[in-house]
């Protein structure tokens, strides 16, 4: 390497180290952050270690719209439709609603078979082990864990594809 090159890497390596020389302390305030060393030890702050320190300010959110204080009762019942959408006679609406039920209870049944499943491989809680599941009993657990949380899931879904049920009814 010639005198040159050889200088423009000390050069480079130098500005590298006294760069990070001149970088200044950094302390934190409560959930306030200075560089000024005299303020900092005026307030009792602590001095960052360990990196850079990225602050974001955060802008004050939008206070909540008031609800009104009228009761549930005395407000009149609106609509959820627009008065200009077009009406639907009864027998198409009986029609709709008699395809939805359909397919609500198609989903009900698939979902009893569901859970049937589930708990027919749970067992009460002790499931048939794998081979796997000898040699690791922590999976035999993890396995036992997921299906209860299954089983929770679907009967969740039972109960809320029944609702839907109930209230086409």
């Amino acid at each position: 390497m010639n005198k040159a090159g050889l200088g423009i890497v000390f050069f480079a390596v130098f500005a590298a180290a006294t760069g990070a020389q001149a970088q200044s302390k950094i302390y934190r305030c409560g959930n306030d952050y200075t560089n000024e060393a005299g303020a900092a030890k005026r307030q009792g702050c602590r001095l960052v270690e360990g990196g850079n320190v990225t602050v974001i300010q955060n802008t004050a959110p939008a206070p909540a719209p008031r609800a009104a204080t009228s009761t549930p009762s005395a407000a009149p019942r609106q609509s959820s439709s627009p008065a200009s959408a077009p009406k639907v006679d009864d027998s198409a609406q009986r029609s709709r609603d008699a395809d939805a039920r359909t397919i609500l209870e198609a989903e009900l049944s698939k979902s009893q078979q569901r859970l049937a499943a589930l708990q027919e491989e749970y067992n009460g809680g002790e499931p048939q082990r794998t081979a796997l599941e000898f040699r690791n009993p922590q999976g035999y657990i993890e396995r036992i864990a997921q299906l209860k949380a299954n089983i929770e899931r679907t009967e969740a879904d039972i109960q809320g594809i029944q609702r839907e049920i109930n209230r086409l009814r």
